[in-house]
C-alpha cells in the first residue's frame, strides 16, 4: 500500500477522481452518458472533446519542460495555424472538398513546425533563454495571424474541415481520437526508444550530457519543434470547433494552462524526469475543474478566485514536502508528550 501511495501518479490520480466526484454529488446526471444517432453524450464525452487541444499543446510542453525550457507561443501557434488553414479553405473554390482541407491541415501544421524550429533555433543554437526566445513568438505570433486573415475573424463553411472537431467515430469524439494517436506517439518514442533518457539527462544536466556525448541542441532543437507541431494540430483543431479563425482569441492563456497540467502531473519545471501519464492526467484534472466551476454554479467573476484555490489544494497535496510534515506530526502525536529526560536529549544532541 505504502508504495502504491509513494508512486508519482497516486496524488495527481486522487485529485483527478475527487473532482470527478464532486461533480457527481453536486450533480448526479454529470456521470450519465447517453448514445444518439451513432455519437456518446453526457459531460464526461465533452471533456474528452474540450480537453483535446490543450493535451496536445500540454504533451509538447512537457518535453520542452523536460528539457529545461518553457513554450509562451504555443497560444500564438496556435492562433496562426488556424488563420492559415481557414484563409487557404476560404480562398479555394471548393471549401467543402477533402482535399482542399487536407491541404489547409498540412499547410498549418508545416507553418507551425517552422515556428516551432525558430524556437528550438534561439534556444538551441543561439543560446537564448527559452522563457525571452519564446516570448517573442508569443507576442508577434498573434500579430502575423491578424496579417494572415487580414484584421479580420474569418469563418468558413466546410463539412470535412468540421469534422476534425465536432466529428465521431466508432461513437468516440474525433478530437479525442487524435489527441490519443498524439499520446501513443509520444510515448513510444519516449519510452520505447533511447530518447527518452536522453531527453532527461539534457534537462537533469545540459553540460554533463554533451560531454557524455549526448547531442543535446539537437534534443533541446527536437523539442520545440514537436511543441509547435503539437500546437499547430491544436489550433486546426480550435478553429474547427467555432469554424472562425480568431486570432485574438486562439489558444489564449492556453500556455498557462498547459504549464499547469505538466506541474499538476508531477512533472518538475527544474526539467529532467518528465511523465507523458502524469501530463494526461493533468489536463483530465484542468478540464474537469472548468466544468466543476460550470456546475456549481460559479458567477464567471469568481471563477479564476475558485480555480487558483482549488489549484493551490491539489498541489499542496501533491508536494512532498507537506507529505513529510504531515507524516512528522502523525508521528509526534502517536508518541506522546516527551518526558523532560527525552526533552534534555534533544537539546544535547
Amino acid at each position: 500500500m505504502m508504495k502504491l501511495v509513494r508512486h508519482r501518479l497516486f496524488w495527481p490520480l486522487m485529485a483527478l477522481l475527487a473532482l470527478l466526484a464532486v461533480n457527481i454529488v453536486a450533480n448526479p446526471g454529470f456521470g450519465r452518458i447517453t448514445v444518439r444517432d451513432g455519437h456518446m453524450y453526457g459531460a464526461l464525452v465533452d471533456i474528452l472533446r474540450q480537453s483535446a487541444p490543450l493535451m496536445l499543446v500540454a504533451l509538447g510542453m512537457t518535453l520542452v519542460i523536460a528539457t529545461r525550457g518553457i513554450d509562451l507561443s504555443v497560444g500564438a501557434i496556435m492562433a496562426v495555424s488556424g488563420a492559415v488553414a481557414l484563409t487557404i479553405i476560404d480562398s479555394s473554390d471548393h471549401p467543402g472538398a477533402m482535399s482542399t482541407v487536407l491541404v489547409a491541415i498540412i499547410v498549418a501544421v508545416l507553418v507551425s513546425l517552422v515556428l516551432g524550429a525558430w524556437n528550438g533555433f534561439l534556444v538551441s543554437v543561439l543560446g537564448i533563454q527559452p522563457i525571452v526566445a519564446t516570448l517573442v513568438l508569443m507576442l508577434a505570433g498573434r500579430g502575423v495571424a491578424l496579417l494572415i486573415t487580414g484584421g479580420r475573424i474569418t469563418t468558413v463553411n466546410s463539412d470535412p474541415y468540421k469534422f476534425v472537431a465536432s466529428g465521431y467515430v466508432f461513437l468516440i469524439p474525433f478530437a479525442f481520437i487524435i489527441a490519443l494517436a498524439a499520446i501513443a506517439v509520444i510515448a513510444l518514442l519516449e519510452r520505447r526508444t533511447a530518447l527518452g533518457v536522453l531527453t532527461e539527462a539534457v534537462g537533469i544536466n545540459p553540460e554533463a550530457s554533451r560531454l557524455a556525448g549526448v547531442r543535446s541542441r539537437g534534443i533541446v532543437w527536437g523539442a520545440y519543434i514537436a511543441s509547435g507541431v503539437m500546437s499547430g494540430i491544436a489550433g486546426v483543431m480550435y478553429a474547427s470547433n467555432i469554424m472562425a479563425a480568431d486570432a485574438n482569441a486562439a489558444g489564449y492563456l492556453i500556455e498557462l494552462y498547459a504549464i499547469l497540467a505538466v506541474v499538476l502531473g508531477g512533472t518538475s519545471l527544474m526539467g529532467g524526469k518528465f511523465s507523458i501519464a502524469g501530463t494526461v492526467i493533468g489536463v483530465f484534472t484542468v478540464q474537469t475543474l472548468g466544468s466543476t466551476i460550470l456546475f456549481l454554479g460559479v458567477p464567471s467573476a469568481q471563477s479564476p478566485v475558485f480555480f487558483a484555490v482549488v489549484v493551490i489544494l491539489v498541489v499542496l497535496v501533491q508536494s512532498s514536502r507537506v507529505h513529510r510534515w504531515g507524516k512528522s506530526v502523525s508521528q509526534r502525536m502517536r508518541s506522546g508528550p516527551k518526558t523532560p529526560a527525552e526533552g534534555a536529549k534533544e537539546v544535547a544532541a
